[in-house]
Parts: structure tokens; sequence; C-alpha cells
């Protein structure tokens, strides 16, 4: 008989992880353990403790979450296996009885104070912000410490746990707000389901003129589709930064495995972060129409070469 799969995210509960989580049925039959921060639950999948780590990477308000990816660039040899995304309303959780005018601090995790700045600024201007290491941390302070001073910006799920109290309801500043979890483990690269995406980063070996737009021009060539491109501090020095990029395609695609190895050979470092199915709808046709593309291509070289005399 063998024992239970693991999977590590961020803690307490009541995250907006552990409700990415428990949105995925298999992952919800994991055994879950809760960590005081994403890199942590990437360290303890990195050195065996977990099967599976499980941490948010981007928010469509606010960006790339730097914790995680940062760790996956540069502190770890991880290997993302899926992704999902999930819609995230934000939430002014108080003490029973608070009202909006005694409120002198709000304290969330960073990323959800910065995706309801405009509300703040609306309606409690004066308020301190303070930070805590996942909103539901934040819930369960207040709800520890009953002092009407005191809000938390969390999600209904945590308010429910921790026996708090909505002030007021989807406070983020856009209707649009979604938040992008990866599933990581230590080895294996899903299969191919012809709506996959491709996470890499690359590092420059030089730092020249037109560097970038030469490495570009391999995915442009090929008709890759670049769905994320950002550059990254390597902490190595002011000015020296990698490049992460989200591209349509898997490693076994044809076209995507030309382009990486081109890149390798002539210009950067690359760094394999994962193919896995993506959680849009991507780009499967013109996926397809590329790959059907190169092959006929392939082809045609044997053909040629074939020719040639022994």
């Amino acid at each position: 008989m063998t024992s239970q799969r693991s999977i590590g995210y961020l803690g307490p509960h009541g995250t907006f992880t552990e409700q990415a989580v428990l949105s995925e049925p298999d992952l919800a039959e994991y055994d879950g353990h809760l960590f005081t921060s994403m890199p942590a639950v990437l360290n303890a999948v990195e050195s065996g403790e977990l099967d599976l780590g499980f941490a948010a990477i981007e928010n469509s308000i606010e960006g790339t979450v730097n914790a995680t990816i940062d760790t996956l660039a540069f502190s770890s040899n991880l290997l993302i296996q899926r992704e999902v995304v999930i819609p995230i309303s934000m939430e002014l959780l108080v003490a029973p009885g608070t009202t909006l005018e005694s409120i002198e601090t709000v304290v969330s995790f960073p990323h959800a104070i910065a995706q309801c700045r405009v509300w703040l600024a609306e309606h409690l201007p004066g308020a301190r912000h303070s930070a805590a290491n996942s909103t539901a941390d934040a819930v369960e302070l207040v709800a520890t410490a009953g002092d009407p001073t005191v809000a938390a910006i969390g999600n209904r799920l945590a308010g429910s746990i921790y026996g708090l109290a909505e002030l007021a309801n989807s406070i983020e500043d856009t209707e649009d707000n979604q938040t992008r979890f990866v599933t990581v483990a230590r080895q294996g690269v899903p299969k191919i389901t012809g709506n996959d995406k491709t996470s890499i980063v690359i590092f420059q070996r030089d730092d020249r003129p037109g560097s970038l737009l030469s490495i570009l021009q391999e995915f442009s060539a090929r008709q890759i589709n670049l769905s994320k491109l950002e550059s990254r501090p390597t902490k190595k020095g002011l000015g020296n930064y990698c490049f992460i990029m989200d591209l349509d395609g898997h490693i076994s695609d044809a076209v995507v495995a030309d382009a990486l190895k081109n890149i390798m050979a002539k210009q950067a470092d690359v760094k394999f972060l994962g193919s896995y199915p993506t959680a849009g709808t991507g780009a499967t046709q013109v996926r397809a129409e590329a790959n059907a593309a190169w092959r006929s291509a392939e082809d045609w070289l044997a053909g040629v070469q074939s020719q040639i005399n022994d």
C-alpha cells in the first residue's frame, strides 16, 4: 500500500492559494502541508520533503509574484507541472461591530493590498498598511486581536474560518482580477496536449546591442508566441538582468525545441522551468500549423540530403 502523496502551499487555512488547490479535485486529495512563505514551499519540494508544491506566480493587476519566480529561476531546479487560474475577490474583514470610521490599520499580504489601492485611497485614506505573510494570516491576526481599529483584506473563506465580519466586498481595483498558480515537482515533464505553455529563463552571455532582439527573432521566425516577457535582476550587480519568458507550445514541439536549441548554441544560457498544459484557450491551431510547416521543411531537407553522394 502506497502512502498518500503530499502537497505544500501557503498557509494558514483560508488563503487564496488553498482555495486554488481545492479547485483541482485531484490536488484536493493530496496530504496538504501549510507553510509561512512561497519560497519555503518550493524549498521543501527541492529537499524531498514534499512531492508537490503549489504557489502563486502571477496576478493580473500586480504582475509577477517575485518570491516565487526568483526561487524557481535562481534557487531551485524544479519543474512546473500545471497552472491554475482563479478569479480573485478581495473583502475587507473586521471584528464584529467594527465600523469603517474606526479603522486605523489595514493588514494583508502586500500583493493583496496593492490590488486594492484605489478603494483604500478612497475609503480609508488615512489608514496605515501593514504586511502579513498571507491574506489568511492577516485575517487570523485580526480575529485573534479583536481590535476594532484593525481590518484585514482576505477572502470569504478565511472570514468564515476565523469568524470575521465582511465590512466591504469586491474591493479589488478591477473586476477581472485573476491570479495564476503553478504546481511544481522535482522532476517530470507532462505529456504534450496541444494546448501547452513552456516557461524558461534566459541568461545572456554578452550584454551587447541587439542581443535581446536576436533572441526574440528565434521565436518570431518560427511563429512562436510569447505570452510573457519580463526582465529580472540576477542578483549579481546593477544592470545584470535575465529574462523570464512564457511561450506557447511544448518542448516536444519541433519548432519550440529548435528555437531553444539555437538560442543555447548561439546566444544565451537557457534554464528550462517546464512545459505544461495551459489554463487558457491557448493557440492550438497556430501551433499545429507551425509544427506541420516545420515537419514539411524537415522532410524536404532530408530528401535533398539523401541525394548526397557517398
